[in-house]
């Protein structure tokens, strides 16, 4: 997935514009944009919503951001959406594997209850939002199967430490939560899933959302949520392998396959080696994604 673009679930024909949008996935929002108050009109109206929109042909995946854990809101987002079988929930402060492991369970009991086969909903976890989190962000590789993905938020990570920003003036990440996007990418990559970059919330500057789209490719990320519908064709286009990183990546590994014995090979007067074949082969995995 290259763009998830959050929608309020009680956003009315916003979940509408956000189906159009050309975005990969669709997270429909029932943590952060919803008011205490409106929670339980909310997980009403994203259950509908989602029984209808299931069934749309050639449309984006389904995601539904549920309310943390520690909010004691959990187990009442889940009733009301597992029903409408969205294909996965982003799960807040997931703080280490053992929290995925205890959200699992719960999906495992509402799919057996709804008849749903075991797995179908996949998590993605926001693993690097709080100073808990940044700790445990190498333990989760196995903690589930439905883990597919792995995000971060400064911003609630920023409200935690009490810092006054978590960006500089020309809209750069300030040091603390330049770890905390490295531990994002290292957790990732040690539970062997896709890395996705947060989002950039000064969604009028479409030169700053490009340029943090490009560095958050160059360093690994996959895909990157988005928070306005003008936001995915950029993040779409920087995630898009090009004709010519395809060709390349195809002349790395057919280079290889000529010299299945080889370590290193040379292509146009440059050295290639196995970690240039592995990297070869997911931009090849990337592009036939698409």
């Amino acid at each position: 997935m290259r763009s998830l673009l959050f929608v309020p679930a009680d956003g009315g024909k916003k979940l509408d514009k956000a189906m159009a949008s050309g975005a990969d996935a669709v997270i429909i929002d029932l943590e952060d944009s919803i008011a205490p108050e409106g929670k339980q009109a909310a997980r009403d109206a994203c259950r509908a919503f989602l029984q209808e929109a299931v069934a749309t042909a050639n449309r984006p995946r389904l995601l539904v951001r549920i309310n943390g854990l520690d909010t004691g809101m959990t187990d009442a987002d889940l009733d009301a959406i597992v029903p409408g079988r969205p294909d996965a929930i982003m799960f807040p402060k997931a703080e280490g594997g053992s929290s995925v492991v205890h959200v699992d369970a719960k999906l495992a009991a509402r799919e057996a209850l709804t008849g749903l086969t075991d797995g179908h909903i996949k998590i993605v976890a926001q693993a690097v939002e709080s100073a808990a989190g940044m700790f445990l962000a190498g333990t989760f590789r196995d903690s589930s199967l439905r883990l597919t993905g792995f995000t971060w938020g400064p911003e609630d990570l920023s409200a935690e430490l009490g810092a006054e920003t978590n960006r500089d003036a020309d809209g750069r990440l300030t040091e603390p939560y330049r770890l905390a996007r490295s531990m994002c990418l290292f957790g990732a990559a040690a539970a062997k899933v896709a890395a996705i970059e947060t989002v950039y919330v000064d969604f009028r500057n479409t030169e700053g959302l490009r340029r943090d789209t490009e560095e958050a490719r160059r360093d690994g990320f996959t895909g990157r949520l988005a928070i306005h519908p003008a936001q995915v064709p950029i993040i779409n286009e920087v995630f898009t392998p090009t004709p010519e990183q395809i060709a390349k990546a195809k002349a790395v590994v057919a280079a290889f396959a000529a010299q299945p014995g080889a370590g290193a090979i040379g292509i146009d007067g440059k050295m290639f080696d196995r970690p240039h074949l592995a990297r070869a082969h997911l931009l090849l995995q990337r592009a036939g994604n698409q």
